[in-house]
Formats: C-alpha cells, sequence, structure tokens
C-alpha cells in the first residue's frame, strides 16, 4: 500500500478510516507485483489499483466488506474462461489479495509508514497476511537502522520479523517472507508482507543539450529523481531544465565523485566531448550504478573505448558501458531519442529483452 502512499496519509491525517487490498503474491502473468494496493474509505472513494481493472470491482467490494466487520481476509484471484463476465484474471495470472481495516488512531505504525512513504524516506511495513489467528493484520513498523515500531505479539517474533524487514528496506524491495509464530523457522508458519519505502532512484544526466532536456522529461515521468550537470554555465541553467530536480554547473566526473548513488543510480553521457566524456566513464563504470550510457556514433564509441583503456579500465568494466546508448527505434528527434534511451534503462532494471512481445513466450510482465 506504500505504492499509494501519498492520498493515504491524507486520509490518515484527516483520521479517515478506510481498507486496503494489497497484492500479497502473485502466479503467471499476474499484472501488478506485491505491494500494488487499492483503497477505498468510507464515503466510497477509491484510489490505486490490484490489477489493471480484471478484478478491482470484487476487490472494491471485499473493501467495502472489511470496512464494516473489521476482519481481515485474505483472497486468490485466478483465471476463469468458463463465464466471460466471471471475476478472474483475463491475463492467465493468479493473484493473492490481503484486505485489511486501517483506522489511524489505533495503528501509529501504518500511519508512520505512509508519511515516510509519502516524504521519500526509507522505511518499511511489515505485516502478517497469514497466520495462526489474532495475528493477521498487526505490523512493525522499521526504520532504517533497524529500529522499530509496534509489535506482533511477540518479543522474539518482533525481531525476527523486524530483522527480515531491514533486510529487504536495505535491498529495497518488497516481498513475502515465511517465518515461524515464535519468530524461529519450526513454529507454526506466518506469512508476513514486507513493503519498503525508499528515495526515488537518481538518474544523472551529463551535457545540457536538447536531448538531455527530452530525457529529464521522460525521466522525471518515470520517478527518477533527475540532475543535470555540465561544466558550461550559458547551458546548464534552471530555465532551460525546469523539470529536473537539480542543475549543477560543474566539471562532470567531479561532480559524479562526490555525488551519492547506488545500485539503482542511472547515469548519462550525452556530452559528446572526451575531455567530459573519459574522466566521467572511467568513474561512473567502477561504480555500482545500474546502468552507464553514453551518446554518440559507433565510430565515436570505438575511439572513446580505445581511450578508456588507456585509464587502464578492463574488458569487463568496459562491456557494462551502453553505446551507442538506447534501443534501435529509429529514433531521431530529441523527444524519440530519450524514449530510446529510457526503454533501454527501464529494460535493463526489469531484465527486459527490448524485443517485440509478439511472437515472445517470455512473461509480458517482469519481476522486480
Amino acid at each position: 500500500m506504500l505504492d499509494i502512499a501519498d492520498a493515504l496519509d491524507r486520509w490518515s491525517a484527516e483520521g479517515r478510516p478506510f481498507a486496503v487490498a494489497t497484492v500479497v503474491a502473485v502466479g503467471g502473468s499476474a499484472p501488478r507485483q506485491p505491494g500494488a494496493a487499492l483503497a477505498v474509505d468510507a464515503e466510497g472513494t477509491a484510489v490505486g489499483s490490484v490489477s489493471g481493472g480484471c478484478v478491482e470491482g470484487a476487490v472494491y467490494e471485499l473493501c467495502q466488506e472489511v470496512l464494516e466487520t473489521g476482519e481481515p481476509l485474505l483472497r486468490r484471484f485466478g483465471y476463469s474462461d468458463d463465464d466471460a463476465f466471471a471475476v478472474g484474471l483475463t491475463c492467465g495470472g493468479v493473484i493473492d489479495i490481503f484486505v485489511q481495516r486501517i483506522a489511524p488512531d489505533a495503528r501509529p505504525q501504518f500511519a508512520g509508514a505512509l508519511a515516510a512513504a509519502s516524504r521519500g524516506e526509507a522505511a518499511a511495513l511489515a505485516r502478517v497476511v497469514a497466520g495462526p489467528a489474532g495475528l493477521p493484520g498487526r505490523a512493525l513498523l522499521v526504520r532504517p537502522g533497524g529500529t522499530y515500531e509496534g509489535t506482533l505479539g511477540d518479543p522474539e517474533l518482533d525481531r525476527t520479523a523486524a530483522a527480515e524487514a531491514h533486510a529487504l528496506l536495505g535491498a529495497g524491495r518488497t516481498a513475502t517472507v515465511g517465518i515461524g509464530a515464535d519468530g524461529g523457522r519450526c513454529g507454526e508458519p506466518l506469512t508476513l508482507l514486507v513493503e519498503t519505502s525508499v528515495p526515488p532512484p537518481r538518474l544523472l544526466v551529463f551535457g545540457a543539450i536538447d536531448f538531455a532536456a527530452a530525457l529529464v522529461r521522460v525521466g522525471t515521468f518515470l520517478g527518477y529523481r533527475v540532475t543535470v550537470c555540465d561544466a558550461r554555465p550559458v547551458f546548464a541553467t534552471a530555465r532551460r531544465f525546469p523539470e529536473a530536480d537539480e542543475v549543477v554547473v560543474e566539471w562532470p566526473h567531479r561532480y559524479l565523485e562526490r555525488t551519492p548513488v547506488d545500485g539503482r543510480t542511472v547515469v548519462c553521457v550525452l556530452t559528446h566531448d572526451a575531455k567530459f566524456d573519459v574522466p566521467l566513464l572511467e568513474r561512473a563504470l567502477r561504480m555500482p550504478v545500474a546502468y552507464v550510457g553514453a551518446m554518440g556514433s559507433r565510430r565515436t564509441h570505438e575511439q572513446r573505448l580505445a581511450r578508456l583503456r588507456e585509464t587502464g579500465l578492463g574488458e569487463a568494466e568496459l562491456g557494462r558501458l551502453r553505446s551507442p546508448i538506447g534501443l534501435d527505434l529509429g529514433a531521431r528527434t530529441p523527444e524519440e531519442t530519450a524514449l530510446s534511451i529510457a526503454a533501454e534503462f527501464v529494460a535493463a532494471r526489469c531484465g527486459g529483452t527490448g524485443r517485440p512481445l509478439r511472437g515472445a513466450r517470455t512473461p509480458i510482465h517482469g519481476v522486480r
């Protein structure tokens, strides 16, 4: 439910009780991943989605039921082709949905998790979604340092659940975890859904050119925190890049050396100038970032590789460089090129091939 934290944080602050249906497990070609949620308040207002439309009506009714009874429910929705109007997933997948009533004044850990997620801060919410009577619906709010708020009813269980949630928070992953109700591995089993909220991934765009402006717009749309960096102050201005989160005037390699990056960071080098590109790429290819791409022709790429080898980079490091940058879409305009670049780093993140889905036998929805 942290994927709709902005709306739910407002509801929580207003003291509005609501029911939230959250995807806790998927199988086959399900349209949404664990953590996707649909919430309904007492006035019937709905936000979010659990299936992209296939079972929203049925889940909406479950939320209304849980709002009235206060009892959590775990339901499975699968494929049905016996009746064209039956409730089911037309994509052929299976999803398990956990529905829970949340009264903000009675569950401060939920309010804390929603507030953290809406502010873009790191936090994890660990909820029991299946287990012995009395446990489903209980939750812990886990912070980056490993501290936690709330209880699942047993100190040992709390410590085990908090440790599992802290590990997933460090990886920025949402997942279900099976443990014993006593906190060990041998007790009566229960299932935790651990939802994590982490700051948005970074998109670092080097080179204040028209192609960069288009890429900024696409990156912002995809939910990245976007920085534009160029050593030339006449080009690197907030007026030219109003949708960027920040515009930095500095030599690119020096900025990269001092700015935080992680395993989700995307680095796009659009400068076309060896004096900028080579020192920047030398550093970027040694860093644990998700993607490093550089614009240029195939001839430029070969010349750039030769210069990078002279800096001491090995073939494994050079093999990480996506150049010429982007997927082959036949792009020409800045907007088309930005789409090509974004398509490549999304495919890299999700494990996609970049090939047409038509005629393929691979899953349509990637697992993250």
